[in-house]
């Protein structure tokens, strides 16, 4: 089967469904109307034609909540601050459209062959990197060698979903090739991607931003993450239309048009993102000070109608494909093999399904809906919101909020309270607490911390809420296996791709910060991408009926709820086109109505 025949037929499946961002690697991502505009069209658009033509030059501002951790390598990045960066600087082979279908980006044009076993690209000419070098097929090929590399896991990646159903993949990453084998330069301008079997996810899975090779060709991929190139402003290389050239760590960071961007010099001269507390956003929209707030947390629930009575904000809302969640540490181990499970250990403490199921009943999830949230939300009871094609709620169990059920579940499981404290020991008579850490950034997510401490200890389970950390340390704690860790609070975003649930469910995914490991549920994942059933959009939906019958019943985790991202403009910055995922494509089309 050629090219269009089975693109038409992959973009029907795909389009229904959304899956885990790179970006968003991942901090937070429920149905919501559109408030002011279609998907896909400018969110400026009635007011264009009293805007006129596009106008050259001015500096936005753009707010975000949090700092990125300092990691700006698309391959080693970790958190959506980073990606709020990079998805200005970098860019992919393909990206997509206001539908999720695949369009060309780095390359202009690709062909599968008759299996759907090997995806060669076509890419562009001229396309220069910030530095002026030549983008050519062997950097995207040092990409995805280098994400496959021995050293990439154990150098904290966490992206080997991007390479690992590529020929030869096992064998490079374990050091027993010198070259992978399923990606190769035909010629500067061809690339072939190979794999094991027919990828169902192929377009997605070969939709990575690209680094540059002669920036790291001499760099080891366990040295990478702390080069220069990497962490530096100034020395950061994208094709993107904006580079990183300066930066206050912690407090601002500024980006400046690529000029010699290959889709055309970008209107604006640049892009300068503040670090903010949440709080004071509304009043730096109204002093002028502030140009974009987008994800993560966009505009705060209750500061929507103050904004919206703002004359010069527009303000729109956008679906949001993912959700919060209260995760368990299942199993714990040494930190030179996080995924590694013949060395994990579990971690007694949350090892009862009964227990976690209590958790569940016990935690008011309508009520930090309505009272963190103002109602923007959703109960998720398993990992896909209601928009995804994967969402089944049919399939699992409704985790009701009920002290009555979870102390019932709780005295079956045999945690009482034996010494009249109030609160329940172990089955073994022992003194129990659980570990709660969470992360600093997300309001909301702040919030509810110590509400679902005070729900826990409400059927008598004492929890230890521990400080939080910034999110960039919360997240580098997460990746440990060594830690105490027995209960965390995180959010995680379905990329535009597909729902498998692998990520961070797969007991060998480097995003699996659970340290889940079920032979069940890794065996319907994988039935679920198994080529050629998985072509058929209702096997897959099916085989994720019945993994998240499985989920609802196993709880590694709970998830707490989804919600809508509500994000606004000064209205005189004109050509943002919004799609369901992002804001930012084609930003070198945005520009700023000038006095």
């Amino acid at each position: 089967m050629k090219k269009k025949s089975f693109l038409f037929f992959l973009m029907v499946l795909l389009s229904f469904g959304f899956i885990l961002a790179a970006c968003s690697g991942g901090d937070e991502p429920t149905e919501g109307e559109e408030t002011d505009t279609a998907e896909g069209e400018d969110v400026t658009e009635e007011g264009e034609e009293s805007a006129g033509e596009p106008q050259d030059g001015g500096m936005i501002t753009a707010a975000m909540y949090s700092a990125p951790g300092g990691q700006f390598n698309p391959i080693f990045y970790e958190d959506a601050y980073e990606a709020n960066i990079l998805d200005f600087t970098h860019e992919s082979l393909v990206a997509q459209d206001e539908n999720l279908e695949f369009i060309p980006e780095l390359a202009h044009d690709w062909e599968f062959n008759d299996d759907q076993t090997e995806l060669t690209y076509f890419l562009e000419e001229g396309v220069t990197w910030h530095d002026g070098e030549e983008f050519t097929a062997d950097d995207v090929v040092f990409t995805f060698t280098s994400i496959a590399d021995p050293e990439y896991v154990n150098s904290g990646g966490v992206r080997t979903d991007y390479v690992n159903k590529l020929v030869g993949y096992e064998e490079y990453a374990a050091g027993e090739a010198d070259e992978l084998e399923g990606v190769q330069s035909e010629d500067d301008y061809t690339v072939t991607f190979t794999f094991e079997e027919p990828n169902v996810t192929a377009l997605y899975n070969t939709s990575f931003p690209i680094i540059p090779e002669h920036v790291f060709a001499d760099v080891a991929v366990e040295d990478m993450p702390e080069n220069s190139a990497s962490i530096n402003a100034g020395e950061v290389v994208g094709t993107g239309p904006f580079q990183l050239t300066d930066m206050q760590e912690g407090e601002q960071y500024v980006l400046e048009k690529h000029e010699d961007y290959w889709k055309g010099e970008p209107h604006l001269d640049g892009i300068q993102w503040q670090v903010i507390d949440q709080e004071i956003m509304t009043g730096m929209f109204e002093n002028g000070e502030l140009d974009l707030v987008k994800d993560p947390g966009g505009v705060p629930k209750a500061d929507i109608e103050t904004v919206e009575q703002m004359d010069h904000i527009t303000m729109f809302e956008q679906q949001d494909l993912g959700y919060q969640l209260l995760g368990f540490r299942h199993n714990r181990g040494p930190n030179d093999s996080v995924t590694d499970t013949d060395t994990w250990e579990p971690n007694e403490k949350v090892q009862d399904k009964q227990l976690r199921q209590a958790i569940a009943h016990a935690i008011n999830r309508e009520g930090i809906i309505e009272g963190l949230l103002y109602g923007s939300g959703e109960v998720l009871n398993a990992p896909f919101p209601e928009a995804s094609w994967a969402f089944d709620p049919d399939a699992v169990h409704q985790y009701e909020y009920s002290e009555e059920k979870a102390n019932e579940l709780l005295d079956e499981a045999g945690y009482e309270d034996t010494n009249g404290d109030g609160f329940r020991e172990n089955p073994d008579g022992e003194e129990f607490v659980l570990n709660l850490d969470y992360p600093t950034g997300n309001k909301v997510r702040e919030r509810s911390a110590p509400v679902i401490q005070e729900n826990l200890e409400a059927v008598g389970l004492k929890v230890d809420l521990r400080n939080p950390r910034e999110a960039a340390a919360h997240f580098e704690e997460l990746e440990k296996n060594d830690t105490d860790w027995d209960m965390y609070l995180a959010g995680w975003s379905l990329a535009s791709g597909d729902p498998d649930p692998n990520g961070i469910h797969g007991s060998e995914s480097a995003y699996n910060y659970l340290r889940w490991d079920n032979e069940e549920s890794d065996q319907l994942i994988q039935e679920a991408m198994q080529a050629p059933e998985a072509f058929e959009l209702d096997y897959r939906k099916e085989k994720y009926s019945e993994w998240a019958e499985l989920f609802s019943e196993e709880l590694p985790e709970i998830p707490l709820y989804s919600e809508n991202h509500v994000f606004a403009h000064n209205s005189s910055l004109h050509g943002i086109t919004k799609k369901p995922h992002t804001i930012v494509d084609d930003s070198h089309e945005w520009w700023l109505e000038q006095e």
